[in-house]
């Protein structure tokens, strides 16, 4: 019985081994002999493929091993070739200052020459970077900076060929600037537009194209039109001078423009009155600049109507009528209304007549006189003001950039110069327009004066 039950564990076993074994194929056993003929089979054919990995795998390792062995000659080859390479460069680098020290002691004569070309040339690379003439015949700071490498240079020495160009580009910039040319260029326009326009070159001070005064930063490589041009007069002298074919003409230039050409852009770019205004009053300024106004408007209102009363005034004591159209008719009128009354009552009526029309004529010179009373001491608030700003500026920055604090310091003294600026044409129209109606008041005092006088004279005969 128990060889029964061993049989049969040995038979399932050999089956599955069967069913699992994927190298062989075969019918299912029908009997026992079959199924022990299979199960003899697989292990066979097990047996051949472990044999078969065995056999790659010592393939591989033995691959491996010729690799690493193969690397390890590489290392100690190229060690050896490391140990040659460092005593070759040690023997270089002793080679190399025992030649430098030579080349040092050999142009010992030179070095000062060497020093003076290299400083004239460092001047002219900084002249030739924003020259006009640069913008005409590039590559020149290219050059320069090369020229100026190889003259510091301990190991290398500057050739005669490029002394002699040096030269030749030195005498270039000088009988450039002497001249007035034309040749096309690439411009662009304040807004970024490129364009290939025909240029005017007066020397090494401006550059003109279609009367537009031109720019050039060697930074940016090209030509550029002023944000801001001259005044239309120095303008229209410019695109004359493009047009013309010979003689004298008057022309404006920037005798800065070899330096940099920093004078025409200043003067053009410094802020009108307009602008400073604009931009350094503050609220207070306006303000000032309103009230000034104001007393202007006035006092050339009154001086109009004063004139045309006083005119009425004079056509009055050439009139031997009285007028209503006018304060000294109104007054004669009163005299004519009371031909009967004495001396003393005649003339309190014509003063009461012409205190009525004082205040006419006197009207609104009041507001003036405010107007240029109270201009300067809002100038003097906007100074105040502006100096807080200051204060508060540096407090929180400190006192180290000054731009900080141009905006208040600007505020500042603007306000107290439109302060002084609204004020002295408001006293001076209230002078005026006062003058005018104490005139008026005068000649009615003086008619007045002239009845009462007369009336005395009559009832004293």
């Amino acid at each position: 019985m128990k060889n029964i039950i061993k049989f049969a564990g040995i038979s399932v076993t050999g089956l599955f081994l069967a069913i699992s074994s994927q190298s062989y194929a075969q019918q299912p056993a029908t009997t026992l002999a079959e199924l022990l003929s299979n199960v003899e089979q697989d292990r066979v054919t097990q047996s051949a493929e472990h044999l078969e990995r065995e056999q790659r795998f010592q393939q591989q390792a033995n691959q491996q091993q010729q690799i690493v062995d193969e690397t390890k000659a590489r290392v100690e080859q190229e060690n050896v070739t490391n140990s040659e390479l460092t005593v070759a460069f040690d023997a270089n680098q002793l080679v190399i200052a025992e030649r430098r020290d030579a080349l040092r002691t050999a142009r010992a004569d030179l070095n000062e020459l060497l020093g003076t070309i290299q400083g004239v040339a460092g001047d002219f690379r900084s002249i030739f970077e924003n020259s006009l003439i640069s913008a005409q015949y590039d590559g020149r700071e290219e050059f320069l900076d090369d020229f100026i490498a190889r003259v510091a240079s301990d190991t290398e020495q500057v050739r005669i060929d490029e002394i002699e160009r040096f030269w030749y580009f030195m005498q270039q910039e000088m009988v450039e600037s002497g001249k007035v040319v034309t040749y096309d260029a690439t411009v662009s326009t304040p807004s970024g537009e490129q364009s290939t326009r025909t240029v005017t070159r007066i020397g090494s001070f401006n550059s003109i194209a279609g009367g537009d005064y031109l720019s050039y930063t060697g930074s940016i490589g090209h030509l550029q039109v002023l944000a801001r041009q001259p005044a239309p007069d120095v303008v229209t002298r410019a695109a004359s001078l493009e047009g013309a074919t010979g003689g004298m003409l008057a022309v404006g230039i920037d005798p800065t423009g070899a330096l940099g050409g920093s004078m025409m852009a200043n003067l053009i770019n410094f802020p009108t009155a307009a602008e400073q205004v604009r931009d350094n009053s503050g609220p207070i300024g306006f303000a000032i600049l309103g009230v000034g106004v104001i007393a202007v408007v006035i006092a050339l209102i009154r001086s109009i109507m004063l004139t045309v009363i006083a005119a009425r005034v004079n056509a009055q004591i050439k009139s031997g009528k009285p007028n209503k159209n006018n304060p000294l008719g109104r007054v004669l009128l009163v005299a004519e209304a009371n031909p009967n009354v004495d001396t003393e009552t005649l003339e309190l009526k014509l003063g009461e007549a012409i205190l009525q029309e004082t205040p006419s004529l006197e009207s609104f010179l009041t507001l003036i006189k405010i107007c240029s009373t109270i201009a300067p001491l809002m100038g003097l608030l906007g100074t105040v003001t502006g100096m807080i700003q200051v204060f508060q500026q540096i407090t929180v920055y400190g006192a180290g950039d000054p731009t900080i604090m141009a905006g208040g310091i600007s505020m500042a003294l603007m306000t107290t110069v439109e302060g002084i600026v609204a004020a002295i044409p408001a006293i001076l129209m209230h002078a005026w327009v006062k003058g005018k109606a104490d005139g008026i008041i005068h000649i009615m005092e003086e008619q007045a004066t002239g009845i009462i006088a007369a009336k005395a004279e009559a009832a004293n005969k």
